[in-house]
């Protein structure tokens, strides 16, 4: 049984339990909930301990990498380029698209209560300072108190900084640096599958407690969540269409019929490597040339999740819905700018691993509790076929945008 498989089993087991043992009306109940919760917690503590050292490592070999990548020529260069304004964009439109769609189908008050007090240790870290304070503080004078106190963002910058700053270095100290930061990053990615591991019992102990204290409203809460974040993937991957008929110049059937085959493979697979050669042969159904497809579509595989920051950034945004938390506009810029960044500390990651290190920053950068991905990461088998299906739609079309560029640029 798949790791996926086995957490979300032990999400619905443990939910289902809690939701029976509450309807009991035992008064046994309130103290078994007691009792699982810190085993939750205590599972929930052990995620939280590997992000702060994993994001640093994966963003100082996610930045080297990118950077040794762009060196390699001139074609990889433009699709790095093109790659990261459209994660920008797609993050910048996460932040108006979650929010409207929740505004016109709000989570129920009474499940968002329950829930909150489920999760009562879960709590918001305060506002954001003005903006004054807040460029104060955004470049850290301590760098190790900005770890310790779980300032994401200061650290973020700094990490950013000292990972250019590392690719600047000659190639023995850069190689020798990158490899300390890639033996750290792998020696966490141990531990949080060590962690992960236990998840059936953290998680289940986690839902057990909302269905005992939320009962069947915390059923509705998630298929609510799911629906809601699925649909920030969908509209991102559609998003493809109108790029590749206007920067492509390619009419929009002949682009459906030849990705058609490889969005197949993403939703079956639920993998952006396994819909490769599907993507290949999408390319050369829309006659794209072979040495740009060559280049660009094994790239866009490797370091393009054009749905991961959007997506991740919604998740930030529902839970913040969730919990009540009215964010201000500052606090809005500095998520997607923490989502769009931490795009590097994602690729290459298992599915969990992944969405541990990539959605758990954004949430401490701008003060939202985390303690519910404990329980989200549970159903993100769903939502991950709109992750795959929006990646390898967008790759394709960017292929074809870069190619009308490499045309354009020999015809000129």
């Amino acid at each position: 049984m798949s790791q996926p498989t086995r957490i979300l089993l032990s999400l619905i087991v443990g939910l289902a339990i809690g939701i029976l043992a509450a309807a009991s009306g035992g008064a046994w109940v309130p103290r078994a909930a007691d009792i699982a919760q810190p085993i939750g917690e205590a599972w929930l503590a052990g995620l939280k301990m590997t992000i702060v050292p994993l994001i640093v490592a994966l963003l100082v070999t996610g930045v080297a990498a990118t950077a040794e990548t762009a060196r390699s020529g001139r074609l990889a260069a433009r699709a790095l380029g093109l790659f990261m304004t459209l994660l920008v964009i797609a993050s910048a439109l996460a932040a108006l698209i979650m929010p409207a769609i929740l505004a016109l189908w709000p989570l129920d008050p009474a499940a968002g209560g329950a829930l909150r007090r489920a999760l009562a240790g879960a709590q918001a870290t305060g506002p954001m300072p003005g903006f004054t304070e807040f460029m104060k503080a955004i470049i850290p004078t301590n760098p190790i108190a900005a770890a310790a106190n779980d300032a994401i963002l200061p650290l973020i910058i700094f990490t950013m900084a000292m990972a250019f700053a590392i690719t600047r270095l000659p190639a023995e100290q850069r190689q020798l640096l990158v490899g300390v930061f890639q033996a750290v990053a792998d020696a966490m990615l141990i531990v949080i599958n060590w962690v992960l591991a236990l998840a059936p019992i953290g998680v289940g102990a986690l839902a057990f407690v909302v269905g005992a204290r939320a009962g069947t409203a915390a059923v509705g809460a998630l298929v609510h969540y799911i629906v809601t974040y699925s649909a920030v993937g969908l509209v991102i991957g559609l998003l493809a269409y109108p790029l590749v008929l206007i920067a492509g110049r390619v009419p929009l059937g002949r682009f459906a019929r030849a990705v058609a085959p490889a969005q197949a493979v993403a939703i079956s697979t639920q993998s952006s490597l396994a819909s490769l050669p599907a993507m290949i042969k999408g390319a050369e159904a829309l006659a794209l040339p072979k040495p740009v497809t060559g280049v660009v579509l094994p790239l866009a595989v490797a370091v393009f999740r054009v749905t991961a920051p959007p997506m991740n950034l919604a998740v930030i945004l529902y839970i913040a819905h969730w919990y009540g938390i009215a964010l201000s506009p500052l606090q809005i810029v500095a998520a997607v700018a923490a989502a769009s960044v931490t795009t590097f500390s994602g690729v290459g990651l298992p599915g969990q691993v992944s969405y541990v290190a990539s959605v758990a920053p954004i949430g401490l950068a701008i003060g939202v509790p985390v303690e519910a991905l404990g329980l989200l990461i549970a159903v993100e088998t769903i939502p991950d076929i709109f992750r795959t299906l929006g990646n390898v739609t967008m790759d394709v079309a960017v292929t074809a945008v870069l190619s009308r560029g490499a045309e354009d640029a020999a015809a000129g």
